[in-house]
């Protein structure tokens, strides 16, 4: 087995000025705080009774689940956003929900759309959330930008 399944989470969010693309998004990890690290992206389930936990330091080069949203541009003093939501229902052996969502514009509404998006995913599930968690974040342009904006699953 390559990866275990995940017993705790947490959120991360990052933005960068970058040569490119993607030295934008590579510096918008590390900002987060997950840059040296080999991102997996997976489809956007919590494992039943992951824990949150505060973001942590994780081995250089190791294998990392993550669920995220992310944005580029290169329209000078454009503002980018990246958020993700996790809902999570009343019953604690069902599994918690993530959504991703990125776009042109501020943090706050991109942060909402996630967040509904979150709320709708369990409402199609027809479970009753406990909660709703998010993270976003948001960038102005100067050449070339990023935004991220991640749920990590870690052991």
């Amino acid at each position: 087995m390559i990866i275990k399944t995940p017993t705790k989470y947490f959120f991360v969010a990052g933005a960068s000025e970058g040569y490119s693309p993607l030295n934008a998004f590579d510096g918008a990890l590390l900002d987060a705080g997950i840059g040296n690290v080999n991102l997996v992206k997976m489809s956007s389930i919590v494992p039943p009774r992951c824990t949150k936990i505060s973001p942590c330091t994780i081995p250089a080069g190791s294998l990392v689940p993550v669920a995220y949203a992310s944005i580029s541009s290169d329209i000078k003093d454009e503002y980018i956003s990246a958020a993700v939501a996790a809902a999570f229902p009343v019953d604690p052996d069902y599994p918690g929900l993530i959504m991703e969502y990125s776009a042109q514009g501020r943090k706050q509404d991109i942060e909402n759309i996630v967040r509904h998006m979150a709320e709708q995913g369990m409402m199609m599930r027809q479970k009753e959330i406990r909660e709703i968690q998010s993270i976003a974040i948001e960038y102005q342009v100067k050449k070339i930008g990023a935004a991220f904006a991640a749920v990590v699953l870690w052991d």
